[in-house]
């Protein structure tokens, strides 16, 4: 008896072990093949309602419009511009204040300012600039600890564009490393005629700015050298965009987003196209579907569109009833990273699901970001150049600031 028992013990063994074996085979070949990979918040510190210099203010019941508030990070450092307040935080990963530009009008004097001179200060590791803000908009920080901020100008120093319909009341201004402002930058360069409305502001590896911005047909892209001369002006509109649909009727083209190259003078322009589906019944138009998205690259130098990338949507499933129904929908474009990852984000029932798409289309990787979205009262993302996604999160009590390390995702599959 002991010698079956120890017998059927051991076959029972070796078969546990084999089961062992193929159910870890089965599962880890499973996750390789699996659509994304989940990331779970990871949040650096909480920022506080208010009116001193380590809060912000985001709800305002005495206006009426949207939130105006960005974050931008770079080399680890944070910038928070806060267009409610009228002022600009830079934070380090801990939450500790490390410089404060603001109006001194719509904020107190800060805590570590001179009491005589509240222009300017330098304590150890906190500085504080006043700068007359009027109305924040978007941020970029180069290499060289320079900020860009986009502003708009006081009532009487706007203008009005006659021949293309267009309200001139934006400009971007320069601080810089130390906090000193430099100049202001408009169309024509420094101390320039005013931007239309100014879309983002991004700046690349040669501390290059680039000027995204709204016109009644598209966009208007204007490019700087670190100095402030205008380099290019590029006028992006739906209908000087590739269209591979041009033999079909009924194609409606999107121009979502054009982001500059991190390296090089080129414009990165996602394309959304739709297509018009006609009732076969009543042969009569049904509606617009959504049919693919395209990523266009254009040469600066050139001005030449030099590639096309199809970049795959985002699957979204829904119950009618009994049946369950599938339908696409675009990404967002979040930007691009100094090694060539393109970025796209969209929202969707648990979350974010980020889709990171080799230059060349040989390599994609996607990433879910679980966050209980159900609390964001708003939020605000921003793609770092090596590739760390950073997101503000306003919440009922307070803001918080995560960030995902993709950069971390990016670099094993380099070093593979």
């Amino acid at each position: 008896m002991i010698f079956l028992h120890n017998f059927f013990s051991s076959k029972f063994s070796k078969y546990i072990s084999c089961l062992l074996v193929v159910y870890l085979l089965f599962v880890a070949f499973s996750c390789s093949n699996s659509k994304s990979t989940s990331l779970s918040e990871n949040q650096l510190f909480s920022i506080k309602y208010g009116s001193f210099e380590n809060e912000i203010l985001l709800f305002n019941i005495n206006k009426v419009g949207d939130i105006n508030t960005n974050i931008a990070m770079r080399d680890g450092f944070f910038f928070i511009a806060n267009g409610e307040a009228k002022k600009i935080i830079e934070m380090n990963s801990y939450g500790n204040v490390l410089n404060l530009f603001y109006n001194n009008e719509n904020n107190p004097v800060p805590s570590f300012a001179d009491e005589k001179d509240n222009t300017r200060l330098n304590i150890s590791t906190q500085r504080a600039t006043e700068y007359p803000f009027n109305n924040i908009g978007p941020i970029a920080v180069d290499s060289r600890k320079y900020l860009y901020v986009a502003d708009t100008l006081p009532l009487e120093r706007q203008q009005q564009d006659d021949e293309h319909s267009l309200h001139l009341a934006e400009i971007v201004l320069v601080f810089d490393e130390d906090g000193g402002f430099v100049n202001y930058l408009g169309q024509n360069g420094r101390g320039g005629d005013p931007f239309p409305a100014i879309k983002s502001i991004y700046t690349n590896a040669q501390n290059e700015l680039i000027v995204v911005c709204y016109t009644n047909s598209g966009l208007d892209v204007f490019w700087y050298t670190p100095n402030g001369d205008l380099q290019y002006t590029i006028h992006l509109a739906p209908s000087n965009i590739p269209n591979p649909y041009e033999d079909t009727e009924g194609v409606f083209i999107t121009l979502d987003n054009v982001v500059p190259d991190y390296n090089e003078k080129k414009l990165h322009i996602k394309a959304d196209y739709y297509v018009s589906s006609i009732d076969s019944a009543s042969k009569v138009l049904a509606g617009v579907d959504y049919d693919a998205t395209i990523l266009h690259t254009f040469d600066i130098p050139s001005l030449m569109y030099t590639s096309s990338l199809n970049i795959s949507p985002y699957t979204q499933s829904s119950a009618e009833g009994l049946a369950k129904v599938e339908y696409n929908e675009p990404y967002n474009f979040l930007g691009i990273t100094a090694s060539g990852w393109f970025f796209f984000m969209i929202a969707d029932e648990f979350g974010y699901t980020v889709q990171m798409v080799q230059e060349d289309g040989q390599k994609i990787l996607k990433r879910h970001f679980d966050v209980d979205r159900s609390k964001i009262l708003y939020y605000s993302f921003n793609l770092s150049d090596n590739g760390i996604i950073s997101a503000l999160f306003a919440k009922k009590d307070e803001a918080v600031v995560n960030w995902w390390r993709t950069d971390q995702q990016i670099d094993a599959i380099r070093k593979n």
